[in-house]
């Protein structure tokens, strides 16, 4: 008995590390996501969120997630619900941004309210739950994330999932969750930059393209956000600048 354990134990490693594996075309490693993540979150001069830790995913351009990754030591020590939201985001991201235009998932929001040009957005691609939710719970956000290597689906509507450019087309989306909306944005905004996959072409933000949107008039605005994640927002713009494609 003891033995036919083990043997499914392996093999059950080994299907795994075949799924990490497998996963082609991916932007980054879990190692490089981890450092960003960790890197963006402690930021000297803040995000202005809570300063939170924080969950971030990565998926490539087919939405097939490629990375998991958390900046606390334990799966418990940023918010679990987190975890999903930030794979949601990087798929949306990626879903609604093209090789000449990039749409950020805070740039989405007003766009979705009733009236708006894309109302009900938010309600189509569903996440899939069985991706989500799958085990061992153990391994979220470790290299072997239970999600890698599988479509996580979903749509998102507020700051922390942006698309990830090379600097020849679009490569994929990273997304980030644990922390206000706002700080989720800038939170994801210095991941992107550390990663060197920043090269936006175009968004509806003009020369800061896919950026947060405070002006209510242009459409494709963000909820309000506080005085503190407005002008970090200013200080991330400063510190991590667009790349020119």
């Amino acid at each position: 008995m003891r033995k036919i354990n083990i043997v499914i134990a392996l093999a059950a490693s080994i299907g795994a590390n075949s799924a990490i594996a497998a996963v082609a075309n991916c932007p980054v490693t879990h190692a490089e996501l981890e450092a960003a993540l960790k890197g963006a979150q402690s930021a000297a001069t803040g995000n202005g969120g809570f300063g939170f830790h924080m969950w971030g995913t990565v998926v490539n351009r087919d939405g097939v997630v490629c990375a998991v990754a958390r900046t606390g030591d334990d799966r418990g020590d940023q918010w679990p619900g987190s975890r999903v939201i930030s794979a949601q985001k990087a798929n949306t991201a990626n879903s609604f941004s093209l090789p000449s235009f990039s749409l950020s998932t805070a740039n989405l929001w007003a766009a979705t309210q009733p009236g708006g040009s894309l109302f009900g957005l938010q309600f189509s691609n569903p996440v899939d739950t069985k991706v989500a939710y799958k085990g061992p719970s153990r391994r979220y956000g470790k290299r072997n994330d239970p999600m890698v290597g599988s479509k996580i689906g979903g749509v998102n509507v507020f700051g922390g999932g942006l698309a990830l450019y090379d600097g020849h087309t679009i490569i994929g989306a990273v997304g980030v969750s644990g922390d206000s909306s706002c700080a989720d944005h800038n939170i994801a905004w210095r991941t992107r930059d550390a990663l060197w996959l920043d090269y936006v072409p175009a968004g509806f933000a003009g020369d800061e393209g896919d950026n947060i949107i405070f002006n209510v008039k242009s459409g494709f605005h963000h909820p309000k956000c506080s005085p503190g994640s407005r002008l970090a927002n200013k200080v991330v713009l400063r510190q991590a600048p667009l790349s020119l494609p």
